[in-house]
């Protein structure tokens, strides 16, 4: 089997483009590869950057890995010069690293604030930032998607990914104004809540509630992989030429739900089925 991608085949060929090794990065990587893209995987652990190198190249595209802590501004800047000596440009940047654990505001410790912090706004401004300086300005040209989340009102036991999340919608919009006349376009994609891998990462009550999350949603059921992956690959495509400073929400309306409103039972809609290796995560299944 092979992705099945709604773009038309070799849509990115010769172009180099990022992608990660889990969870929304590996899907995108594999649907980016499947059309014609190189793809560079970043990322901290070796590990993963090397299992999605493999299940890429076995599919019969093209990646390089490159382990990164995006945090850290040196090794950030040293990787981008290492990467263009290797593939000359990137045209294509996907801002997906993230993290964060649940915890009231009050809980929150500096240090642990700063770490959130640091991972989903600080890294992935350094990246977007090294990537227009050394590759996007003088190549003149290029996109960049930035992935955050349904940050538009509160994020109750998430304050600090929130506040992350809302930096970068507002770092995507700045870069959009100042980078345009270079040819560089920066969006956003916002997931909602999706079936991804992240979510095995949790434990206790935020595991219970995962489960109950489709109750908040008028699709009435999360969203998978495949689905923000066809947003971004929009995004990074010719057919977004003219779009730049967007948000392109991936979250079945849940935003848009009022509180006073209980959502009737309904059947939803048929999701989005494109990644041949999806692998939902552990907390869904019913033996779990």
């Amino acid at each position: 089997m092979s992705y099945r991608s709604v773009f038309r085949p070799g849509l990115f060929a010769d172009q180099t483009v990022t992608g990660g090794g889990s969870g929304i990065g590996r899907c995108t990587a594999h649907e980016l590869a499947a059309l014609g893209a190189h793809l560079v995987l970043i990322g901290r652990r070796r590990e993963n950057l090397e299992q999605v190198q493999a299940e890429i190249i076995e599919d019969g595209g093209h990646a390089d890995i490159h382990p990164l802590d995006i945090r850290v501004e040196d090794d950030v800047v040293a990787a981008i010069d290492i990467i263009l000596r290797r593939h000359e440009r990137i045209d294509g940047l996907v801002n997906n690293a993230g993290g964060q654990f649940p915890a009231p505001l009050e809980e929150i410790s500096q240090n642990g604030w700063e770490a959130v912090v640091r991972t989903n706004l600080t890294g992935g401004f350094l990246m977007a930032r090294e990537v227009y300086k050394q590759s996007m300005k003088p190549n003149r040209g290029g996109a960049i998607v930035n992935i955050t989340a349904d940050h538009w009102m509160s994020m109750p036991t998430m304050g600090h990914s929130g506040a992350a999340r809302a930096g970068m919608h507002n770092v995507t919009a700045t870069a959009a104004v100042e980078w345009g006349r270079h040819g560089v376009r920066v969006n956003e994609v916002a997931p909602g809540w999706i079936a991804s891998s992240g979510q095995d990462t949790y434990d206790g009550e935020t595991r219970a509630l995962i489960r109950r999350l489709h109750r908040y949603v008028p699709l009435n059921r999360l969203g998978r992989e495949a689905e923000v992956a066809a947003a971004i690959t929009f995004l990074l495509s010719p057919a977004a030429a003219f779009i730049s400073g967007a948000s392109l929400r991936v979250d079945g309306a849940a935003p848009n739900l009022q509180h006073n409103y209980d959502l009737p039972d309904g059947p939803g809609n048929a999701h989005f089925d494109g990644f041949h290796r999806e692998t939902l995560p552990r907390v869904l299944s019913e033996d779990d």
